[in-house]
């Protein structure tokens, strides 16, 4: 269906280009000015490398690598023509030469793309751990999958059906349309998904979460072992791993102990806690934080901080979220560095007895 430009006395079709009479050259110009706007064709996601070839015995390389919320990579191919080429083949290849990309590796391979750009003085990994909203690495969650990202100008019916096909059988394949309309002297482009339809992907996307939380279940092999929890002579049973911390936490800051003297005895306790000026409500501390992470280039997650109603903390005129991610051996570590650290106020923990 054609663009229109609506005036005052008419209606108007504009003019449907391509990126070649534009003079839009597919690695100088599309795949720059994407770079830097990956939201564009892929949001919610960071992009790592550019020209990412880095493997033996091939000269192949992908336009863009990137990394989503959920740790998945994310290998993004572009092509100006107007039928996209055979880039669902390549994609796949792409896709299973990154598909054991190590996290310390992405931190590297980030690095390097960093220094690329002249924006060396950022530190990859902390860039990457703020984009994920981790606390510290976690080799299994990281890169369990590799989703594929197609941007081209139209695509034929073969690779559509491919596509289609890829995506029937649980590969996340997504086709991004960039058709381009000349306007006076100024390019528009417009951009739409057509697979999956977005009217569709939520629905998608529920049932893989379904059929994925069901395989964890069955697999999981991770400690789901709850606590009992003593604080100064009072306990509380069968708490889970980040509730007994988050008690501890709160507990301690009552007393009278500052939160930065708390997770001074954590390994990476900066990222422990987030803070903001004032005693703010719920609400006012995420959208203050938020907006202090990105003015400092980095992101905060609500999702993975106590900071909803009735769980910020205030102290000495700020307000605090602790982290909920703690798993073992971080967790036992944490706890038993706090009952030493502060032996007045009787911490215990002992796992719970049903």
């Amino acid at each position: 269906m054609p663009v229109y430009e609506f005036g005052k006395e008419a209606i108007r079709p504009l003019e449907r280009s391509t990126f070649a009479q534009s003079g839009l050259h597919e690695r100088r110009d599309m795949q720059r000015l994407l770079r830097e706007n990956i939201s564009v064709i892929a949001p919610e996601t960071l992009v790592i490398s550019e020209e990412f070839g880095d493997w033996a015995d091939s000269r192949r390389r992908i336009d863009l690598l990137a990394i989503d919320r959920d740790a998945n990579l994310v290998v993004i191919e572009l092509k100006r023509t107007e039928d996209g080429g055979h880039m669902e083949l390549q994609a796949i290849r792409y896709a299973a030469m990154v598909s054991t990309l190590t996290f310390d590796r992405a931190v590297d391979v980030y690095c390097r793309h960093l220094a690329h750009l002249g924006k060396a003085e950022i530190d990859a990994r902390s860039g990457l751990l703020d984009f994920l909203g981790w606390e510290e690495p976690d080799e299994e969650a990281f890169a369990q999958d590799v989703r594929i990202v197609l941007a081209s100008a139209e695509f034929g019916r073969e690779l559509t059906t491919s596509a289609l096909w890829l995506r029937d059988r649980k590969i996340d394949v997504r086709c991004v349309r960039l058709q381009p309309y000349a306007l006076g002297d100024r390019l528009l482009v417009d951009v739409q998904q057509i697979i999956p339809l977005p009217e569709a992907a939520e629905y998608q996307v529920r049932v893989s979460e379904k059929h994925r939380k069901e395989r964890e279940a069955r697999s999981d092999g991770r400690d789901w072992t709850s606590y009992d929890l003593t604080l100064d002579g009072r306990q509380t049973k069968a708490l889970r791993k980040r509730n007994a911390m988050y008690l501890t936490f709160r507990h301690l800051v009552k007393r009278g102990v500052s939160p930065e003297e708390i997770v001074r005895h954590f390994q990476r306790g900066e990222r422990t806690i987030v803070s903001v000026e004032g005693e703010v409500s719920a609400g006012d501390f995420v959208r203050i934080a938020r907006q202090a992470k990105a003015e400092a280039g980095a992101s905060f997650d609500q999702r993975r901080f106590f900071c909803d109603d009735g769980e910020t903390v205030f102290y000495s005129g700020r307000t605090y979220a602790l982290t909920s991610q703690w798993g073992d051996p971080r967790w036992t570590d944490a706890m038993t560095k706090l009952r030493d650290a502060f032996p007045d106020h009787q911490i215990e923990f002992s796992p719970h007895v049903a």
